[in-house]
């Protein structure tokens, strides 16, 4: 039991010193354009296997699987860490992050940040965006936003694909075990179907 403790304990602090790593990363490249545009490039070479589902410009390919441009740069870093760790889990990502270095990671966010999100141009319901507004603006703005923009370490959800955010809401509805840990396994605990459908309707059509 003790070397368990002791190696849950070292696992942590590996982790919150990588993220400091990170964030120290994050603040250097923010003072620096020049350092940003190595980053953002070095990303770019590391991006081909993202491109297959997420797009090499960060929009997605498949309507289950989000988008990641205009994402928020350390919240994506966040996600690639907790895939690489286990704490999040998804046959493709799971997989994925524990192969890239923590440079790549913070290379591949800074990318991803910068590339402009597409608008959603699929006509939706006025009505369903209605009931969508109402909860959003009622439950959801004190951690992403008035509009739903996100930020350091909660997602942009603006523009997302509508049935991503179906699927994502439905888990943490019904505490997916892949979706431990979260919040917004509360949150979203009492959402119906309906407002799970306006939500995403309402979210994917915003542009951050």
């Amino acid at each position: 039991m003790r070397l368990f403790a002791f190696v849950l304990f070292s696992l942590f602090a590996t982790q919150a010193l990588a993220n400091e790593e990170a964030m120290l990363r994050f603040n250097q490249l923010n003072a620096d354009p020049i350092l940003r545009q190595q980053a953002y490039a070095a990303g770019q070479e590391r991006i081909l296997f993202c491109g297959n589902c997420h797009g090499v410009n960060g929009n997605s390919k498949r309507p289950q699987i989000p988008n990641l441009a205009q994402q928020n740069p350390v919240y994506l870093f966040n996600a690639f860490e907790k895939f690489a760790s286990g704490e999040r889990k998804d046959f493709v990502m799971s997989k994925l992050a524990p192969s890239l270095t923590a440079a790549d990671r913070v290379n591949i966010a800074i990318y991803f940040g910068q590339q402009k999100l597409l608008p959603h141009t699929e006509p939706v319901d006025p009505a369903l965006l209605a009931q969508g507004e109402i909860k959003f603006k009622t439950i959801c703005t004190g951690c992403h936003g008035v509009n739903a923009e996100g930020r350091d370490n909660t997602p942009r959800l603006a523009g997302q694909p509508g049935e991503y955010l179906r699927k994502a809401l439905t888990r943490f509805r019904d505490k997916d075990p892949s979706r431990a840990g979260s919040v917004m396994m509360t949150i979203a605990a009492d959402f119906s179907d309906q407002e799970i459908s306006a939500l995403a309707a309402y979210l994917q059509q915003l542009q951050p």
